[in-house]
């Protein structure tokens, strides 16, 4: 039975030490960058580096850029969050839909709760810091390649290599289109992607624990 628990989990054994890892790693981060940015409306040294080559590019890459900002919308956002949780209940898998609702809902939260907290603005005013469209891209890929991960029953490197890699993806993507539209500074990005990191291995430990609890109950 704790064989079966195991081969379900949304956090796979083999990961949850460095992931874990990775999740403190990340959420230092985002609080050196928030104390390090706080009140801002400039871009910073690392920013000044990046956003020239990127800032204000022009068609085709706008167009690409815009429609990748959609996938982070609301209407985009709910979209893929509605086919992933379909896919997750077709293959089985209900705690992976519960990590890809949860996951992706409180990565994007917790950026709008530290928005305010740090004050760094953008365009008349705007809070930038984090990017919420980074967190949600990169919650999402992180919660398919978990899935990914287990189904595949791939090991510690493997797996670990997996997540990693579809989280770069997706955040140096939807990171990369905030910054061409102008919507944040490259920092805003990195926070926003450190934001996922942090929120996501944390979620997915806690929703396979309150599922064993339950199974325990059950029992």
């Amino acid at each position: 039975m704790a064989a079966q628990r195991s081969a379900t989990a949304v956090l796979p054994p083999p990961l949850r030490v460095g992931l874990g890892l990775m999740a403190a790693l990340a959420a230092l981060v985002v609080v050196v960058l928030g104390v390090l940015y706080s009140g801002h409306s400039e871009p910073g040294t690392v920013d000044g580096w990046i956003q020239p080559a990127v800032d204000g590019v022009g068609p085709p890459w706008r167009y690409l850029a815009l429609a990748t900002d959609f996938l982070g919308e609301p209407v985009g956002a709910a979209a893929l969050v509605g086919v992933t949780v379909t896919g997750c209940l077709l293959l089985r898998r209900p705690r992976a839909a519960v990590l890809v609702v949860a996951g992706t809902g409180l990565a994007v939260g917790t950026t709008k709760l530290l928005k305010p907290l740090v004050g760094r603005t953008i365009h008349d005013g705007h809070l930038s810091y984090p990017s919420g469209h980074t967190a949600f891209a990169t919650a999402l890929a992180l919660a398919v390649a978990l899935l990914a991960t287990g189904r595949l029953g791939l090991g510690r490197t493997a797996g670990t290599s997996l997540v990693l890699a579809a989280a770069l993806a997706a955040g140096v993507a939807m990171g990369w289109a905030q910054v061409a539209l102008g919507a944040h500074y490259p920092t805003d990005a990195l926070g926003g992607w450190c934001t996922a990191l942090a929120v996501v291995p944390a979620t997915a430990w806690l929703v396979d624990r309150v599922a064993d609890a339950r199974w325990q109950q059950r029992r």
